[in-house]
């Protein structure tokens, strides 16, 4: 099903969205990569739900606001996003930065939400467990661990960016350092507020992830109340790029089940 693309101004901001399928509406949150285009496990998804991918403020082809200054505006932004767009009981996913975005507005308000997916998210920390610095790594590292085949790996590696890449990329850098620099992708505050998250959550890790390690599940599950945490074998950091049909089926089950 070929995804619909339009543009939505939510607090001043022009954001990118890509939208596809129909039933219950599920947000995806990208990382911080950005996200350019409709992928593989968006179009699985797309087939059990009303699937929305936003590009954040502050990357891609959306507007980079004056108030943006860190995640919590992330997350307040989103908000009233769920708002503007008209959106109830919808199912939050969040994958890395996306998770750190999703958790800190899970604990805000879950009043629009039906349930919360955190696949290998920043946003705490946790000691003795040292999350990959991409920050100081070049591109060939970067992509190198984010993914445990590294035949995927040398596949990505072999795609040459054109310049309108390279400056998305550069943006979308910026953006990531502007809210994650430092600390480095965590909120001191964040942990003690996660207990008030009160939906049914389920956390995804790849358990080699060498970004945010596999470490950093049971970390999360321990601060959220009644959350329920699925490791992938073999996996890196972004299991619904490499391993993707055991990713999207964790979520569709997951929404399928009755809450408590």
């Amino acid at each position: 099903m070929p995804a619909r693309e339009s543009f939505e101004t939510v607090d001043g901001c022009k954001i990118r969205i890509m939208r596809a399928g129909k039933g219950a509406p599920l947000l995806y949150l990208h990382g911080a990569r950005g996200i350019s285009a409709w992928l593989p496990f968006m179009e699985q998804l797309s087939a059990h739900f009303d699937v929305i991918v936003p590009e954040h403020p502050g990357f891609g082809a959306s507007d980079t606001p004056e108030w943006l200054d860190n995640v919590g505006d992330l997350a307040y932004f989103y908000l009233d996003a769920l708002a503007a767009l008209k959106l109830e009981r919808v199912t939050l996913v969040g994958s890395s930065l996306g998770g750190w975005i999703a958790a800190e507005l899970a604990v805000r308000s879950t009043a629009r939400l039906a349930r919360l997916v955190l696949s290998a998210a920043a946003g705490i920390h946790e000691k003795g467990l040292r999350k990959g610095d991409f920050f100081l790594w070049s591109r060939e590292e970067l992509v190198r661990n984010l993914f445990h085949d590294q035949k995927l790996a040398e596949e990505a590696l072999k795609h040459e960016a054109s310049e309108a890449e390279l400056m998305t990329e550069a943006k979308n850098r910026l953006t990531t350092a502007k809210l994650g620099w430092q600390p480095r992708l965590y909120n001191p505050h964040l942990a003690k507020w996660l207990h008030r998250i009160d939906v049914p959550t389920l956390l995804i890790w790849g358990d080699d992830d060498k970004v945010i390690p596999a470490g950093y599940g049971p970390a999360f599950q321990k601060l959220i109340p009644g959350s329920r945490l699925e490791v992938i074998k073999n996996c890196g950091h972004m299991p619904q790029i490499e391993r993707t049909d055991d990713w999207v089926g964790k979520i569709v089950g997951f929404a399928k089940e009755k809450s408590a």
